[in-house]
């Protein structure tokens, strides 16, 4: 029997920063798939708080993974929005990542999928902060991921919106109010799930 293989790709929102580990999304991604009957081994999660794209990269460059997997997720660029890097290097890195992404799933881009920045600007945490200047900013980041994911032909997931409209629900957040809860991450699962369920596994 096959077992498909899931590698997550990212930062803070991908390991599920103060949330248990089995409420982040890609766990819950694949618990939502077995309770549909596909046979999924447990994600495997190449992710660190605070990681930008470059050294996401750089990790990817230097750690042994799998040569193959049957799903890949890649969800960055909080920050090199936060350290205010420039756009055009995380265009670069991005580019570098997907083609890393697609490569790991053995050339089959819409095997991958794209989540969107969320916007850090709607949680208790940015007060005091330029919020129009992190959302604009965050919309530029976003706005290359989108162009080289459809460029690619992989799938882009946006949950930015999403994002910008739990400013006042902090059952969306975990207990950092900076982080998302387990709910929100159960949220972006299904999306992922979705996509998954119609590529016959």
């Amino acid at each position: 029997m096959h077992y498909n293989t899931y590698l997550a790709l990212g930062d803070s929102y991908t390991i599920g920063e103060s949330v248990p580990l089995h409420q982040s999304f890609p766990y819950q991604v694949v618990q939502l798939l077995r309770k549909k009957g596909k046979h999924f081994h447990a994600p495997e999660i190449v992710a660190k708080t605070g990681w930008t794209t470059t050294e996401l990269a750089e990790h990817i460059l230097h750690t042994k993974l799998n040569a193959q997997y049957d799903f890949v997720t890649l969800l960055i660029g909080v920050n090199n929005q936060y350290r205010v890097l420039p756009l055009a290097d995380f265009r670069s890195d991005f580019e570098f990542l997907i083609r890393k992404a697609i490569q790991f799933t053995g050339n089959k881009p819409s095997h991958v999928m794209v989540l969107s920045i969320p916007d850090w600007g709607f949680t208790p945490f940015a007060a005091g902060k330029d919020l129009q200047t992190i959302s604009k900013q965050i919309d530029s980041f976003n706005s290359v991921c989108s162009a080289l994911t459809n460029e690619a032909g992989a799938h882009y997931i946006n949950i930015t919106d999403e994002t910008r409209t739990e400013k006042n629900n902090l059952q969306a957040l975990a207990s950092d109010q900076l982080h998302y809860s387990g709910i929100t991450h159960l949220r972006w699962a299904e999306k992922v799930v979705e996509i998954i369920s119609d590529i016959s596994v």
